[in-house]
């Protein structure tokens, strides 16, 4: 009789959790955007965000909250009321590089709740056009030559088109300089007037300059060639499988909400990735959509945080811990 009591108890204590799942949602969806409008992350956020809001009659409000690579909008989904009413779609750095590379306030393992995978984006590298290389293997002949002249660029210090470089670096072992930026606009623009040397920046930050003929694309870090520069050499095509770079973006929430309700959000934002306007739209920037479960997406952030950690460790980069 009195494990029949508890079941029954329990059973009444996880009714309103079941009922609210069903009908989630019922209000506004705050979805955090950890950068500044008009990039990668904050044009995937809006496009999958506007279908959300499409799919489930409810609005599904960006907030950007741009700051130290997305650490800040990061953290502050990881202090928000577990109820699946405030969520970010944040980015590899904030959730598997900066943790290893600097004191964060939040624990990406503990404090935040994986929903799915998002998208994948390709880091592409490319060249100045002064530079006499036209594939992988010409370049890294020309660094070998050159030992400690060539330098790359990245949007900063820590970042994944740093780690990047530093990856390649090591891979290849040769002798390049990291010349860091405050993010992707003036490394380009010191690319483009020959400055620096090459970079690993996302496919469609390049993409423009590539097409104009401005910069030289030498591979990138997808396992297949992007249709958006279907022309451009795999690194694993180029003989180094273990250079593959890629952005990714994913949704999470705060730690502590309910499985009920991150399995309704994981509902709403597949369908909404399923949608081919929506494909198309995010194809069209270099985007793979994934839209894997939590805790496939779970295990995914613990194995790029063991890859970019072991990077760092093994490149000697300079860490704020």
């Amino acid at each position: 009789m009195k494990n029949r009591r508890t079941l029954l108890l329990a059973a009444l204590l996880l009714f309103p959790t079941l009922a609210s799942a069903q009908n989630f949602p019922t209000k506004p969806i705050k979805l955090i955007v950890p950068f500044p409008a008009g990039g990668p992350n904050d044009i995937i956020a809006r496009v999958i965000g506007q279908r959300m809001s499409e799919l489930s009659g409810q609005p599904v409000l960006i907030d950007n909250r741009g700051g130290q690579g997305g650490v800040l909008g990061t953290d502050a989904v990881s202090k928000a009321a577990p109820d699946g009413y405030t969520i970010a779609i944040s980015s590899a750095g904030a959730l598997a590089i900066s943790p290893s590379m600097e004191r964060v306030a939040y624990d990406t393992s503990s404090d935040l709740a994986p929903v799915t995978l998002v998208a994948t984006v390709p880091e592409m590298l490319v060249v100045a056009t002064n530079v006499e290389a036209k594939n992988v293997s010409e370049l890294i002949a020309l660094a070998k030559a050159q030992p400690g002249k060539l330098n790359f660029a990245s949007s900063g210090p820590g970042s994944l088109p740093h780690l990047a470089g530093e990856l390649f670096k090591l891979t290849a072992k040769i002798d390049i300089v990291h010349v860091p930026y405050r993010g992707a606009a003036p490394a380009v623009n010191d690319l483009l007037g020959q400055q620096v040397q090459m970079t690993f920046l996302d496919l469609p930050v390049l993409l423009p300059q590539v097409k104009a003929g401005a910069l030289r694309p030498i591979a990138v870090g997808s396992p297949e060639r992007s249709p958006t520069a279907p022309e451009v050499p795999t690194m694993a095509e180029a003989g180094f499988p273990a250079l593959r770079i890629e952005n990714w973006y994913g949704m999470v929430a705060p730690k502590g909400t309910p499985k009920e309700i991150v399995a309704a959000l994981h509902d709403l934002a597949t369908k909404a990735m399923a949608d081919p306007a929506v494909k198309e739209k995010l194809a069209q920037q270099g985007a793979t959509l994934i839209g894997d479960e939590p805790e496939h997406f779970r295990s995914f952030i613990a194995d790029e945080t063991k890859k970019w950690a072991k990077v760092i460790r093994d490149a000697g980069v300079e860490t704020a811990k």
